[in-house]
């Protein structure tokens, strides 16, 4: 899982297109940074260039950024070294 943080300010509204059924959309690039970011940033987000736009080698426009979540997994033998709960004064 990815935690995503986009600036809607920074998103240019000539790249927001409006589709059939009405609502406005803009393409998106998800990237995994290099580096890990000075808040724990693991990716990037951009906005999509056209085709012309990558030939000519045009600016990047970043817009957010985002931190991957991986919940900790447990082995077996983690499991097998967990305390055995002992009786307890509980009445059920």
């Amino acid at each position: 899982m990815i935690q995503l943080s986009i600036c809607l300010s920074d998103l240019p509204k000539d790249k927001i297109k409006q589709a059939t059924n009405g609502k406005k959309y803009i393409n998106l690039i998800l990237t995994e940074r290099k580096e890990i970011g000075q808040y724990g940033e693991t990716h990037g987000i951009s906005v999509s260039k056209t085709k012309e736009e990558r030939e000519a080698d045009s600016a990047t426009i970043w817009v957010g950024s985002g931190k991957e979540y991986r919940p900790a997994s447990v082995t077996a033998e983690q499991i097998e070294e967990l305390p055995i709960a002992q009786d307890d004064d509980l009445p059920f």
